[in-house]
């Protein structure tokens, strides 16, 4: 069994912080290459930080220089701090990962999301 859960979430207002946490249990094929997405209503889900088969990170142009993703690896938790938090931040944010260890392959491990409400 393999799951992912989501904590953090919250109403916050405008300018205001978060931290998110993924809690990992279960075989998970690796730490690195593991994401962050949200969905807003009405909105596509949106790929907003990630991070390469080094652990590197990358992120959407609407949260660059806002949000960072990290992780602990022994704990296997991954976090995504949300600085500047604007009303559009106001999404379900779910994380997400690979049940294999090469990140070529797609993300087939999900939460089960938290909810931002940024007002």
């Amino acid at each position: 069994h393999v799951q992912l859960v989501e904590s953090g979430g919250g109403s916050v207002q405008a300018g205001g912080s978060l931290r998110l946490s993924c809690a990992a249990s279960g075989y998970i094929g690796t730490m690195n290459c593991m994401g962050w997405f949200r969905q807003a209503p009405g909105k596509e889900r949106e790929n907003i930080a990630g991070t390469d088969v080094v652990g590197r990170a990358s992120y959407a142009d609407s949260v660059k220089g806002r949000f960072t993703i990290s992780r602990d690896n022994a704990k296997k938790i991954l976090y995504l701090q949300m600085n500047s938090l604007k009303a559009e931040d106001t999404a379900m944010y779910y994380c997400a990962a690979r049940r294999s260890p090469f990140c070529g392959t797609q993300y087939n491990v999900w939460g089960q999301g938290t909810q931002v409400t940024v007002s």
